[in-house]
């Protein structure tokens, strides 16, 4: 009776288990990757870039879905379409550098940022095709692809990519916007959006209230935007741009990460200080898309080499302290290790 009791006991606990690992979706989110560029000269890491996600895989492959911004091209010729002044940059990556994302985890990747049209149209071409080769999903360039689908655990994941540039899709124009996660929420079961905006530099942590600019554009209202999208039956949204973190909030019971910053950007973009900070968001989600738990994982980039386990945990420390700050509403709290529950 007693061995009879003890192996109910064990087929009890591991169903337990087996059901809640089937009911909760587990997201793994990243701000900008850059992972090297040939433009204008060869900057790129070292081993062909072998080594730069190392530290950060093991979060990015256990995740059941894996997404994060590709900040620039994957293509190996082309004219660059940016000036020569000091505010210009392009990106340039080899396609023979994509599997690397495959193999960091990478099932989704956003293209709706100011570095997709580098190389123009040809680079925007290389681009998809280089990712499609690897079998990643991508969006955010008008007039190509405006969405993509996934399934995960029986479910169905759409996702979706707004920017602030002419060619992007722009989420300063919420009827676009709309459609697009309208067309998503009537055809899937969870829906994730992605934005790259806001102002950029070491002074922009904090997130604003309305509207904001940089170099002459308008970098979107983005508490506004976030909100209209999860008040249309978006999920997830996750933001990127401003090259440092910002607050995290849930809403309505759905998660936003308003930046998470750099990534992995190995050359030509700053790493001091701050925009060094490169965290992981990995998040829970119900099979509804509402937020169950989630935890920041902290690693900070050094030049050249790539995200790098942060053990002191400063960047969660950062991320806790501007939405403290900054999103006092939200229904989660962040703690000092990073961990995100829901506030009781």
């Amino acid at each position: 009776m007693f061995r009879f009791l003890l192996a109910l006991s064990f087929f009890i606990i591991h169903s337990s288990i087996s059901v809640a690992q089937k009911d909760t979706l587990t997201i793994a989110m990243t701000g900008d990757i850059m992972m090297g560029t040939t433009f204008p000269s060869r900057m790129l890491p070292a081993n062909d870039g072998a080594d730069i996600f190392r530290d950060a895989k093991p979060v990015l492959t256990r995740a059941d879905l894996t997404v994060g911004n590709l900040e620039g091209t994957l293509c190996d010729g082309g004219k660059s379409t940016k000036g020569s002044g000091p505010n210009s940059y392009s990106f340039r990556t080899p396609t023979s550098y994509g599997h690397l994302l495959k193999e960091a985890g990478y099932d989704y990747l956003s293209m709706a940022n100011n570095h997709a049209n580098d190389f123009g149209q040809e680079g925007i071409a290389s681009t998809e095709q280089t990712l499609k080769q690897q079998g990643i999903l991508y969006s955010g360039i008008a007039g190509r692809v405006e969405s993509a689908v996934i399934e995960r655990k029986g479910l169905k994941i759409g996702l979706c990519a707004f920017g602030h540039n002419s060619y992007t899709l722009k989420h300063t124009d919420l009827s676009v916007v709309g459609r697009i996660v309208d067309d998503l929420v009537s055809r899937c079961d969870i829906v994730i959006v992605s934005f790259h905006g806001g102002a950029e530099g070491r002074t922009q942590s904090h997130l604003p209230q309305g509207a904001e600019t940089f170099l002459g554009e308008n970098r979107g209202s983005l508490r506004q935007m976030a909100h209209f999208c999860v008040d249309h039956g978006a999920d997830i949204v996750y933001g990127h741009g401003p090259h440092v973190v910002r607050g995290m909030e849930v809403y309505k019971g759905r998660f936003i990460a308003y930046s998470l910053g750099n990534f992995c950007t190995t050359y030509n973009v700053s790493l001091t200080g701050i925009s060094g900070y490169a965290p992981i968001a990995e998040i829970k989600v119900d099979r509804q898309g509402r937020f169950l738990n989630g935890q920041i994982h902290s690693l900070i980039q050094t030049r050249g080499i790539g995200p790098r386990t942060d053990k002191t945990g400063s960047v969660a420390r950062q991320i806790k302290t501007l939405s403290e700050q900054d999103l006092p509403a939200s229904e989660a709290s962040i703690d000092d290790r990073g961990a995100i529950v829901l506030k009781r």
